[in-house]
């Protein structure tokens, strides 16, 4: 495939923004600064009021707009597309510097993060489900089942190395080993913000009896830096890949030599649209049961006194993994997934990271910036990705994904986290693995963080 250059950006006569030509482009994106920019008439309270009408298919296409502009310049910039991880971190980058700064109005802020992470509409929990399930339905079963009894102690693997670095590099700052562990481990391998900072601060208040904020304020800077560096790394980690063949497995998790595996059906079976409508609905369907099942668990866990919450991405997991072995899903239907999978990965994800990006503030991470606190969290980092890559072939894992996913996957900000990462990676097939440690490897990371409030926190 050739590289992609500028002059073909700006030639009128191709189509390479998003598959529309520049002059098309230039007329979409006037139009969505008018919606957005231009006031028009006054809202309920009197105030002045816009064009905007913050319905999905109105945010949907002017996040792509921005997402296009940034991403399809970010991935023609030579160093930044090489070693950061071109557009979809250049329209990460913009998008938060945007909302931080306040460079768009408010109400089209309020209308993204309900398009983003909020019902009714809420992108993600269309993206991650459907990601999951075209993932996971199309990985071989008797790979998968491989799978399951060893990538979780390859998060164990992870976690050790994480806090023998993070404490090392502790040390030489004065920071305690029970300081590094609470206070940086803890919120960076936890699972992300939702699943793992905000219960965690929970759990310590519930220990200390101090007010949860007081926690929760700097491990979320923390977190906030070790996600980025989570995503510089998962960058680098796929030149890494480029460079060393013999560590990656192009995607691929698990090293399987035998015969018998059989991979990407969808290339033997062409989907329908109908087929791919279908996966859609399945996917519906198992988020629905998920859904009720993490609900149950949730009242089961509340009235039995259990510290340990499933979230229902989890219960989506399971459920798609054992669709799977059961074998019980017609082959069209795998390829109709894959098909829907390809959509979201390939083809919203700049959407997605826009989104992404313009709930993300800038100042968190400035806020946490001391030298100290960024070499301990860089450390953290690079020691879950390090431990990984030693022992992962051995544990029958390729080095390059194994460190992405029970590695990086760990150490950022969950479900976002994970795209982000797998986007800088080339890695988004991954998505399911990497739920695997955001929400199972983060519920491991709240009975551990009890533990350890239990006994250190005062």
């Amino acid at each position: 495939m050739a590289k992609k250059n500028f002059k073909e950006l700006f030639d009128p006569k191709e189509s390479k923004w998003g598959g529309i030509s520049l002059p098309m482009f230039l007329a979409a994106l006037v139009v969505v600064a008018i919606m957005v920019y231009v006031p028009f008439g006054l809202d309920k309270e009197g105030n002045p009021g816009s064009f905007l009408r913050p319905n999905f298919l109105i945010m949907f296409s002017a996040l792509a707009v921005f997402g296009l502009l940034f991403g399809e310049i970010g991935d023609r910039i030579p160093i930044w597309n090489d070693f950061i991880g071109g557009g979809t971190i250049l329209v990460f980058f913009m998008a938060a510097v945007f909302g931080t700064y306040h460079l768009v109005p408010e109400k089209f802020m309020e209308a993204v993060d309900v398009f983003y992470n909020k019902q009714p509409v809420n992108f993600l929990e269309m993206f991650i489900p459907a990601l999951i399930v075209g993932s996971v339905l199309t990985v071989d079963r008797k790979t998968l089942i491989k799978s399951i009894s060893g990538y979780i102690p390859l998060i164990v693997v992870g976690v050790f190395g994480a806090s023998v670095c993070g404490m090392a590099v502790g040390f030489i700052f004065g920071k305690t080993p029970q300081d590094v562990m609470m206070n940086y481990v803890l919120p960076i391998m936890g699972g992300g913000t939702g699943a793992g900072a905000i219960p965690l601060s929970e759990i310590w208040s519930a220990k200390t009896g101090r007010p949860a904020g007081e926690w929760f304020g700097f491990a979320i800077s923390i977190l906030s830096i070790a996600n980025i560096f989570a995503i510089i790394c998962g960058a680098l980690l796929k030149k890494v890949g480029e460079a060393k063949p013999s560590l990656t497995g192009n995607g691929e998790l698990i090293i399987d030599n035998s015969k018998e595996a059989i991979r990407d059906k969808e290339v033997e079976v062409k989907p329908e649209l109908t087929d791919t409508t279908a996966a859609f609905i399945l996917t519906g369907i198992l988020l629905m049961t998920a859904h009720i099942l993490g609900e149950l668990w949730s009242a089961f866990a509340k009235s039995h006194n259990i510290d340990f919450e499933l979230h229902r991405l989890v219960f989506l997991i399971l459920l798609t993994m054992f669709l799977n072995i059961a074998n019980v899903v017609p082959d069209r239907l795998k390829a109709g997934a894959k098909r829907m999978q390809t959509f979201f990965s390939k083809h919203t994800i700049w959407i997605l990271m826009a989104a992404v990006g313009f709930t993300t503030d800038v100042k968190e991470i400035i806020a946490a910036a001391a030298p100290s606190n960024i070499l301990i969290a860089l450390a953290i980092v690079l020691g879950a990705v390090g431990f990984i890559m030693l022992v992962a072939r051995k544990m029958k894992f390729y080095p390059i994904e194994a460190a992405i996913t029970a590695g990086l996957c760990m150490a950022n900000r969950g479900g976002a986290g994970d795209v982000a990462v797998l986007g800088a990676a080339d890695r988004m097939d991954l998505i399911s693995f990497a739920q695997i440690s955001s929400r199972i490897g983060g519920a491991m990371m709240l009975v551990f963080g009890s533990v350890l409030f239990s006994i250190f926190a005062s």
